[in-house]
């Protein structure tokens, strides 16, 4: 991968661990060219921000290397970032009411897979959103959604590039959808058609798995039918599984690693929605977020002295005298 020094400093492992085209460490000259050519016209607009080669990678692969449409999309999302207030959410957001949200629509990161990524849950079943608006609100909800997309990208995904020596830039999902009925569709579509388009057009390329669990009768035939219209490679990402889910979960996630009602034997003390556990707790691995380091201050230069008047130099004379 062609690198640039300006904006390329990585202190964790930078090699895709499968030789993909469009990864890092598996580019054609073209595409290094390409990215090139990206963050130049980028920087043109007066960009400063994200210009690394691995976030201009993920914008480019999520536009099949076409130049043009992967600086449309990097330009609204950063126009997106403006005005939701992304770049402060990782800092300073606080979320109290998580505990009772998580009652009707658990949504947590939990350990690692088999390949070393973050895992991430979310539990359908229980989403009641006149419930859960008489606790928090959709605005506040999808604000900790982007806040947990901050924290993925620094620190989840660079801590769990260290432990497992390999660049890591997607988590296994688990979507439940035990509980889920024809009549909680229409009440939560919003919700969920915002949090879906805020990921695909502002966080491109975080998929790695994804596994729909306890997935109704007819759900597969209707996949069946619709993945004929998606890309290839984000069909291969996909597994729709019914309620004998777990062999198949199993075998991309250790047992200890996953909690134990999808049928492993991890039980966090005050449950395993609430721990956010995996390598971006543990010290060998973690560092400070670069959105919690203290921001660089810009001082101003000196400025220039005025020249003295022929009054101002009198009074200068004036005063070295005394």
């Amino acid at each position: 991968m062609s690198t640039d020094s300006k904006y390329d400093q990585y202190d964790f492992p930078t090699t895709a661990p499968e030789s993909q085209s469009g990864h890092s460490g598996h580019t054609t000259p073209e595409q290094d060219a390409k990215m090139h050519q990206l963050r130049v016209e980028l920087e043109k607009l007066g960009h400063s921000e994200r210009l690394d080669s691995l976030t201009l990678l993920r914008f480019l692969r999520a536009r099949k290397f076409d130049v043009e449409a992967a600086k449309t999309m990097f330009m609204n999302s950063e126009t997106w970032r403006k005005e939701f207030g992304t770049d402060d959410l990782a800092r300073t957001f606080k979320y109290p009411e998580k505990e009772k949200v998580f009652e009707y629509y658990p949504q947590y990161y939990h350990k690692t897979d088999m390949d070393g990524r973050p895992v991430y849950i979310e539990k359908m079943g229980k989403i009641d959103l006149n419930k859960m608006n008489q606790i928090t609100t959709s605005e506040r909800m999808l604000k900790n959604l982007v806040t947990e997309f901050e924290k993925l990208s620094d620190p989840r995904l660079l801590a769990c590039s260290r432990k497992a020596g390999k660049l890591l830039e997607t988590c296994c999902t688990i979507i439940d959808l035990k509980g889920v009925g024809i009549t909680s569709v229409s009440s939560v579509y919003g919700y969920v058609k915002q949090a879906s388009d805020i990921s695909q057009n502002h966080y491109p390329e975080r998929l790695g798995k994804l596994y729909i669990i306890n997935a109704p009768w007819g759900f597969s035939s209707v996949f069946r039918a619709v993945k004929g219209f998606l890309d290839p490679i984000t069909v291969s990402k996909i597994h729709v599984l019914d309620s004998g889910y777990q062999k198949e979960l199993l075998a991309q996630i250790p047992a200890e690693n996953l909690p134990v009602e999808f049928g492993g034997t991890c039980k966090c003390e005050g449950g395993c929605e609430l721990a956010d556990i995996g390598p971006w707790k543990e010290d060998e691995w973690a560092r400070t977020p670069k959105w919690a380091q203290p921001k660089e201050v810009k001082t101003a230069a000196p400025a220039e002295a005025a020249p003295l008047t022929e009054k101002h130099e009198e009074e200068a004379a004036s005063t070295t005298s005394v």
